[in-house]
């Protein structure tokens, strides 16, 4: 029962074409049945025929002939078109709702889980689960045809219905036996093909840093590795298959021999029919195609169970809660952040923050420093709720930013990291993302406004640039323009800059610095530097250390009243 409970997304899905899937279920049915009757007609016509019954016999193989060319080959070749559509569809929902799914997943599953995993449960799995409707409809159509066989028998042989039984039976209790086996193999191998996908997706984005680190034979050597447990996998799992088709063959064939002998001791000793013997010759097959269908069915039934079970822990949050909102929005958005209190560690860490407390006001031009590790980067994940705070409160504008509604809170808040993500799409496109109805003439306004739009008037497709994958098209001060570019085509009352100067040079340095300044008119506008010239005229400067503000100030301020501001800024000019 655990494992039917595993289908109950497929048969949520299936609600919109359950008229459809009824009908092909239904045709299927009477196919199957139909075929019951095919047996006994073929019987009749020849005890009709050595009766010298003609007329008899052709009305039994007129009949056979409407069964098998209307009811077996029209009705279920029509049903299986119909079973082949709603699997499609099928398919693509599961798809799409996984991926829907995963983007509510909260930012600590994209570190527990790789890439590579949620990849392949979103693609590899979901695709994979279109397959089960259709066989499965087929074996239990199958199965019932053969119950149905059974009665007529035992109604004839009870010798003959005990050994089928006996041999059912014997079919069950391999079938126990070996699919925990091809179960647990197939989820083995799946685990692996998660950590190839992983890597082959890595590699692809990375592949210039791979070739200027000259890494490409260590990773070579990775997926080396990787395919060779792979394989192992799959002879294992293969080696299971192997051994089970063996004794289903074993057993097919020892259940027609013995079948067979039967009936004919029996017909020898007038215990059955003619009839009934030659009925016989077309049911045994049917239960050896039976034992073959379970066979094929089982092995495909593990690998579907397995995908859906990886589907299921997505769509049904059994591994991690999707991200939860609040309801209420801000009609005038001032821009001011506040931080009661707040403490915070991430998973299996200590904490970050500690009872920590700071005021961000807008239309300042607003710096956050310190060392490394100190929790800069950390305000920020808070802010946009990519994580959550153990302890205290963050306020927007006065209301607790979990009271905020999805939409609200990423339409009002932006942030440009060091290294701003870029679509593989059009410089227009990009835009696109932000707001579909965007005219080009808004984007090279706001193109204009972060010094990027005579670039890309200079580019022979301009706007129509495609930029490549994570923007390897455009230098890193140029995918910062473009980062701040979007932004103000999303028209974000706040801004957060993390690190987005620290690997610029001083020309890209300086474009991004008076994109900041056109933005701090009428925004909240907070900068997390690592290059303290970058932020030296900021109207207010926080110093981080410990996890809490020690000192705030002006630049020149905390040179003559900060020891931590005055050591940074010395290396840093040391440095230089």
């Amino acid at each position: 029962m655990k494992d039917i409970k595993e289908f109950r997304p497929l048969i949520k899905l299936i609600k919109e074409d359950k008229i459809k899937f009824l009908i092909a279920s239904s045709f299927i049915f009477i196919s199957g049945v139909s075929e019951i009757a095919t047996g006994y007609l073929n019987g009749a016509a020849v005890e009709a025929i050595t009766n010298l019954k003609l007329k008899d016999a052709i009305i039994y193989l007129v009949i056979y002939l409407f069964l098998s060319l209307v009811l077996g080959g029209v009705l279920l070749h029509f049903a299986n078109a119909i079973l082949y559509k709603i699997e499609s569809s099928l398919s693509r929902k599961l798809g799409y709702f996984s991926y829907k799914k995963a983007l509510n997943l909260p930012a600590v599953a994209f570190e527990e889980k790789s890439s590579g995993e949620i990849i392949n449960r979103i693609t590899t799995d979901a695709d994979s689960l279109s397959f089960a409707f259709g066989q499965l409809l087929n074996a239990v159509s199958s199965l019932v045809g053969s119950f149905i066989i059974i009665f007529y028998i035992f109604y004839n042989s009870w010798i003959v219905g005990i050994e089928i039984l006996l041999f059912i039976f014997i079919l069950f209790l391999i079938l126990k036996k070996y699919n925990p086996l091809l179960k647990k193999s197939y989820k083995e191998r799946k685990k692996e093909q998660d950590k190839f996908t992983s890597l082959v997706t890595e590699s692809i984005r990375g592949v210039r840093e791979i070739k200027t680190l000259g890494i490409k034979n260590s990773l070579l050597n990775d997926a080396k590795y990787i395919v060779k447990r792979i394989f192992s996998k799959s002879v294992k799992e293969i080696d299971i298959q192997m051994e089970f088709n063996i004794i289903t063959r074993v057993l097919k064939s020892t259940l027609e021999v013995g079948t067979f002998i039967i009936c004919i001791v029996l017909l020898y000793y007038k215990q059955i029919s003619l009839t009934f013997f030659i009925a016989m010759t077309y049911y045994i097959y049917r239960y050896m195609w039976l034992i073959e269908n379970m066979n094929d069915l089982t092995q495909t039934y593990q690998r579907v169970l397995v995908s859906i079970s990886r589907v299921n822990e997505i769509l049904e949050n059994r591994l991690f809660d999707d991200e939860k909102f609040g309801n209420k929005e801000i009609d005038k958005v001032k821009g001011v952040i506040e931080f009661n209190n707040v403490s915070f560690a991430y998973p299996g860490e200590g904490n970050t923050l500690n009872n920590f407390n700071l005021l961000l006001e807008p239309n300042k031009k607003i710096a956050i420093v310190g060392k490394s590790g100190q929790g800069k980067s950390t305000l920020f994940n808070l802010i946009t709720r990519i994580f959550d705070v153990n302890e205290g409160d963050i306020l927007l504008d006065g209301v607790n930013i979990k009271e905020l509604s999805e939409d609200f809170l990423r339409n009002n808040i932006s942030i440009i990291r060091q290294e701003p993500f870029v679509f593989n799409r059009t410089i227009e496109e990009n835009f696109k993302t932000i707001e579909p109805e965007i005219k080009l003439s808004e984007i090279r306004e706001y193109a204009k406004l972060a010094y990027l739009d005579d670039y890309i008037m200079s580019l022979p497709k301009k706007y129509k640039t495609l930029l490549g994958e994570g923007g390897v098209n455009l230098s890193g001060g140029q995918k910062q323009r473009l980062a701040i570019a979007r932004t103000l085509s999303k028209k974000s009352h706040i801004v957060l800059f993390d690190e987005a100067t620290s690997a610029l040079d001083n020309n890209s340095q300086e474009f991004i610095k008076k994109s900041i300044d056109n933005l701090v008119k009428n925004h909240t506008v907070v900068i997390v530097a690592h290059r303290l010239s970058t932020i030296v005229d900021a109207d207010i400067i926080h110093v981080i250390d410990g996890g809490r503000v020690v000192a705030s100030g002006t630049h020149d301020e905390l040179l003559k009243t900060n020891k931590i501001y005055k050591k940074l800024y010395k290396t840093e000019s040391l440095n230089s």
